[in-house]
């Protein structure tokens, strides 16, 4: 895929397609401190094969997109509960490079999905700007905002997290992501070791993780301000799921989703932990496409 790049005031973001530009347009938004390409080229394939034209983007902060630095770094828990002293932008920030990436592409509306932190980023689009949202699938999340949001957190797997320890070598910091994945995924289900380690080495030649991105989209992604109390103001069809075996996220947060946005359907995969494993490629796809009207026709043009 060749990157191409928007533009939201001076930060760029880059960004790649699939399927025919004819197609739904459909734009992943992905989570917490992850590059586009931890949206798997098999799903993203999968969506195309269904009548998507499919576009994923590095947030800004991440991958090849533009990255910002911390005045002084915090520590991550404090910015998970209070959230940042000083933030570098703002949630309502990484709503609109997801617009300028739909501007980008010249699409006035589009399929929205998004994973884990994505999915409030998903939800405040549908809501502070409907007529540009045509349908929403959240995947890994739960209610939006700071409150509502941390009652669904798993806090046991953080912990886990920081006893990760590698050399700071690019082998070390290759290893540390898949080991990251690992702790992400079910344990009810064989841990796809060849896609996470290809994953990890394409993040880290792209960019090397920071941590401090961590902090500065925990704080952005905690703070959508009046967006995360107005879910029932949305008006597009919105599909919810989340995994049965996910470590971060209780599954019982999609349901509490649910009920908040008028319509909404809520469903949980077996043997999903907080990662898009190959085994739900299909089930996912095939909801996606059914929720935004597309038939077989559609996927034969």
């Amino acid at each position: 895929m060749t990157n191409k790049t928007a533009h939201n005031g001076d930060v760029q973001l880059a960004y790649e397609t699939f399927g025919a530009p004819g197609g739904e347009p459909l734009l992943l938004i992905m989570g917490l401190d992850f590059q586009m390409v931890y949206w798997p080229d098999g799903l993203c394939h999968a969506l195309a094969a269904r009548g998507f034209h499919v576009a994923r983007f590095d947030n800004r902060d991440a991958g090849l997109s533009t990255h910002f630095s911390s005045p002084e770094p915090e520590n991550p828990f404090r910015v998970l509960l209070r959230g940042s002293r000083k933030p570098a932008y703002t949630g309502a920030d990484m709503v609109a490079d997801g617009l300028a990436v739909m501007d980008a592409l010249g699409w006035n509306s589009a399929h929205l999905c998004g994973a884990s932190m994505g999915t409030g980023l998903a939800l405040a689009t549908a809501v502070l700007h409907p007529q540009r949202v045509r349908t929403v699938t959240t995947v890994m999340g739960g209610p939006a905002g700071k409150i509502n949001m941390l009652r669904y957190v798993k806090f046991g797997v953080f912990p886990r997290f920081a006893r990760i320890k590698h050399p700071d070598t690019d082998e070390g910091a290759i290893q540390t992501l898949v080991d990251m994945i690992r702790l992400l995924s079910s344990p009810h289900h064989p841990f796809e070791q060849e896609w996470a380690r290809s994953v990890a080495e394409v993040s880290h030649a792209r960019a090397p993780r920071d941590p401090s991105t961590t902090q500065r989209q925990t704080a952005a992604g905690l703070n959508l301000g009046a967006a995360a109390r107005r879910l029932g103001e949305i008006t597009a069809p919105t599909l919810i799921i989340n995994g049965a075996d996910d470590p971060l996220i209780r599954p019982s947060a999609g349901t509490a989703l649910a009920r908040r946005i008028p319509g909404a359907r809520s469903v949980v995969y077996p043997r999903m932990g907080h990662i898009l494993p190959e085994h739900v490629w299909t089930t996912m796809a095939d909801a996606m496409a059914a929720q935004a009207g597309l038939t077989a026709d559609d996927r034969s043009r």
